[in-house]
């Protein structure tokens, strides 16, 4: 095993729940399991870890094929699919309803599924963590992106581990125009800040350790409504980050965590809410289809077997963390359909806010404002404008 590659692949999907966008329903992750299993017997993967988060279903999968993998990725989507059979069975809500595709195309990106995979030659221990986060999008990992790998007031081995002293690079991606740049921190500390502080376009992809190019965090970036030009559902994204040993600690990791920052999502995927750190069994989307819920487990990986996993959030150091973002929940209510509670109009136009105002876009008639508006798009932040 010295020297082989491990890959680890966090693949979700929501293929139906219980009571609305509520939770996943126990025989889908049973029918899930099965099909895992049998992969497992053949040799395909080495080992997995099926479970849930909110209404979304989770697969957590090992084995030594390589990032992109289309055995892999056929695998998640036929697990899948034979979950969506039971959901559909017991008339779920929204049954297959992130499965783009009626046939798979070789690769799940694009079809649906979120998608975090890394690979990584094993250290002697391999602690790593899986985040795993429901009504919300992935650019809600930005902020703690940073503070993980970024923030000496988050992450002390910045100022005081020599491994981790030069920085790190992150790998940005704008969703909307398929771009991708590479910024180094610290020195590009503040550009990286302009770009990822707009998460609905800029996402943080990836993240690898200066001195060496070792990854160290990958975040799924699909945004379904990008992919099917309407609102389907929110993305719900996952995470993998590796800990310890040049990186930074499971304690520096979740307490970027600690914060209950507001993140877009929450009902129909049109309202801002405080994303909440919880256990597994907590792990269930209730009030106002929320608040957001983001969920950790931490797994060690031994020739490329995982060990685990431990719930991380299934303590109470986060119990003022829960407390204040109920807090800030009940705030954000009172708001009702205003904003900050609702989104602004850029991320109102991909949910079905817009079928609405359909019918009084030929009501309006000329108004005499005493002046000409004087209208400016920055491409930076909108992209260029297109005729």
């Amino acid at each position: 095993m010295a020297g082989q590659k491990v890959t680890i692949s966090v693949i979700k999907a929501d293929i139906g729940s219980i009571a609305g966008h509520h939770k996943v329903h126990p025989d889908t992750i049973l029918a899930a399991s099965r099909v895992l299993a049998e992969a497992k017997r053949k040799g395909v993967i080495k080992s997995f870890y099926v479970t849930h988060v909110g209404d979304d279903l989770q697969l957590i999968m090992t084995h030594f094929k390589g990032v992109d993998s289309p055995e892999i990725h056929e695998l998640a989507w036929n697990a899948f699919k034979e979950a969506t059979k039971v959901a559909k069975e017991l008339g779920l809500y929204a049954a297959g309803q992130d499965l783009l595709s009626d046939a798979f195309s070789g690769n799940v990106r694009g079809m649906g599924p979120g998608v975090a995979e890394m690979e990584f030659v094993e250290r002697p221990a391999e602690p790593v963590i899986v985040f795993m986060a429901d009504k919300t999008e992935p650019g809600a990992f930005n902020l703690p992106l940073y503070k993980i790998f970024a923030d000496p007031f988050n992450t002390a081995g910045l100022v005081i581990d020599p491994r981790m002293h030069d920085g790190f690079v992150f790998e940005v991606l704008d969703v909307y125009e398929g771009r991708m740049v590479k910024l180094n921190t610290p020195e590009e500390l503040y550009d990286l800040l302009a770009l990822i502080g707009t998460p609905g376009r800029y996402v943080i992809k990836r993240v690898y350790r200066k001195s060496d190019g070792e990854i160290g965090a990958v975040v799924s970036s699909e945004r379904l409504n990008l992919i099917a030009g309407k609102y389907v559902g929110k993305d719900d994204p996952v995470m993998i980050v590796r800990a310890q040993s040049g990186f930074p600690a499971v304690g520096e990791i979740l307490e970027a965590f600690s914060f209950p920052h507001l993140v877009a999502g929450w009902m129909r995927g049109s309202h801002h809410g405080p994303l909440m750190p919880v256990g597994l069994k907590d792990a269930k989307c209730t009030r106002f289809d929320g608040p957001p819920r983001v969920v950790a487990l931490g797994f060690q990986i031994k020739n490329g077997e995982l060990i685990g996993p431990a719930d991380l959030f299934d303590d109470v150091a986060f119990d003022e963390t829960r407390r204040l973002a109920q807090q800030v929940a009940e705030y954000l209510r009172r708001h009702g359909p205003f904003m900050p509670h609702r989104l602004g109009p850029e991320e109102m136009e991909y949910t079905t806010l817009p079928k609405v105002l359909e019918k009084l876009k030929d009501r309006f008639v000329k108004a005499d404002l005493g002046y000409q508006p004087k209208l400016k798009r920055s491409e930076e932040l909108t992209g260029p404008e297109h005729e």
